[in-house]
């Protein structure tokens, strides 16, 4: 073959090409599975087009494993698709496309395989290795899509307005891979996709925000988050992030860019973490400024609040983009207000009350708050950021010294409400409230031991200044 595929790919295409042959139906792997192969990433799936029935092929393919993978098929769309072991693989039939201008969803008719590769969204995803007679194992290659791969460029087969305008989340899909594979987009394919952002209203938000989310888990999310900005794409699908854009100057006093400090969060934060919504935590950390923005004379701008604020604004933003409205989403508000606290940590003496409020509050999250806080030092000045991470240090030796002494992280006061509503014989209500917090907060400042008895005996003394004794 043309491309490098380890003895189980192999095994698995001379299965596919010794079915489409009894079907005589010319047959070829072709887009992110040679791309992939190419660039010497691994790949788990692999598309296959076949000119004729690609429903058929499948069913006769899956009968050549043991045991037989059920086919999962679709008439509507053409395309089946089987699984055997660990590699997915689909198929579906040639096909040519037509697009009205209101929807995304195009008009398909069968095609040849010079019509399928031309509907591709890009040179490099239009590659194909034939899997028929005697070109078996070659590489098909109408746009240069090669020579693309090798200049790592992103370039539309077509001309860019047809392409973006036929299926607009193509723009977004040119920021991914741009984002992915560290490629630039061709200055033509630019131009289209600014021309063209508009466009991106006709898809579902669902769609964009699974493309939103595949750039920010590149390695460097900064660059795909960047082609956004630029090309006009976030001012639509994200415009709480273009607020923080700009920096603003009075009396020679000015703020950072507070759109550019969050992609160097993020990039910081990516380093460290693959976990999605770490990343989303940095994207949101800040989001709260532009609403808290102030200027204050003789001191300067200030963001008053902004944790705060960016917390309320978590769920909402969830909500706009389509993600999901549970724990992911209280875990990322959580890190958003949280997110100065460790900082504010380090500008004071640090006592073991303000240690234990904070492990106590940031709970089984405080390593990924903290590791947030160390992505947030973003300053050029490298003595600045070598005194900041000194600072962040101590405060994490003081955090495990804390934990270890107090076991305050994941803690329970030692009385809970009830106990307190069955001691003074009293509904739920403010009271109890007051009476609980008074205990909780005695404890994490350090003027009663952690124990039953101590806390107990404040519970009294509290419910005194209610007029309250306990039941006998």
């Amino acid at each position: 073959m043309d491309i490098n595929c380890s003895d189980k790919e192999l095994f698995i295409f001379k299965k596919i090409a010794h079915a489409a042959e009894e079907l005589k139906l010319p047959c070829y792997v072709i887009g992110g599975f040679v791309r992939d192969k190419i660039l010497g990433r691994n790949s788990k799936d692999a598309d296959i087009v076949c000119v004729g029935d690609g429903i058929e092929l499948a069913h006769r393919v899956a009968e050549r494993f043991q045991p037989k993978p059920p086919v999962a098929f679709y008439k509507n769309f053409g395309t089946a698709s089987i699984k055997v072991g660990d590699f997915d693989i689909e198929f579906v039939g040639a096909r040519k496309e037509s697009y009205r201008y209101h929807t995304r969803n195009p008009e398909v008719a069968p095609g040849t395989l010079e019509e399928d590769q031309l509907r591709r969204d890009f040179t490099i995803n239009a590659l194909a290795i034939n899997l028929s007679g005697a070109g078996y194992g070659k590489l098909i290659d109408p746009f240069n899509g090669l020579d693309d791969l090798n200049a790592k460029v992103i370039r539309t087969p077509l001309e860019p307005g047809q392409t973006f305008s036929d299926d607009p989340l193509r723009m977004m899909r040119a920021v991914r891979f741009a984002s992915q594979l560290g490629f630039t987009i061709d200055e033509k394919t630019w131009e289209g996709i600014c021309l063209h952002v508009d466009r991106i209203k006709i898809i579902s938000q669902e769609r964009i925000t699974e493309e939103f989310n595949k750039i920010l888990l590149s390695k460097k999310p900064s660059v795909g988050l960047d082609l956004l900005y630029r090309s006009g794409l976030m001012h639509i699908i994200f415009p709480q992030m273009v607020d923080l854009a700009g920096a603003e100057y009075i009396d020679g006093k000015g703020h950072k860019d507070n759109f550019y400090h969050t992609l160097q969060v993020v990039d910081n934060i990516s380093a460290n973490t693959e976990d999605l919504w770490l990343r989303w935590a940095a994207v949101l950390h800040d989001i709260g400024k532009p609403a808290t923005k102030k200027f204050e004379n003789g001191h300067g701008w200030t963001f008053h609040g902004h944790e705060v604020v960016g917390g309320r604004m978590v769920p909402k933003i969830f909500t706009r983009l389509k993600l999901p409205q549970n724990e992911k989403m209280r875990y990322v508000r959580k890190l958003v207000e949280l997110h100065l606290r460790p900082i504010s940590l380090t500008k004071e003496n640090i006592t073991d009350s303000a240690i234990r409020r904070l492990l106590f509050d940031a709970a089984d999250e405080i390593e990924d708050l903290m590791t947030l806080c160390s992505a947030d030092i973003t300053s050029k000045n490298k003595f600045k950021v070598k005194r900041y991470l000194e600072n962040f240090n101590m405060v994490r030796d003081r955090l495990r010294e804390v934990e270890e002494k107090d076991r305050i992280r994941n803690w329970q006061p030692p009385i809970t409400g009830e106990m307190i509503m069955v001691a003074f014989n009293l509904p739920p209500g403010r009271i109890v409230g007051e009476i609980k917090n008074a205990i909780r907060d005695a404890i994490l400042d350090g003027e009663i031991e952690n124990n039953y008895n101590a806390a107990y005996g404040l519970m009294v003394k509290k419910a005194s200044e209610y007029n309250l004794q306990p039941v006998q």
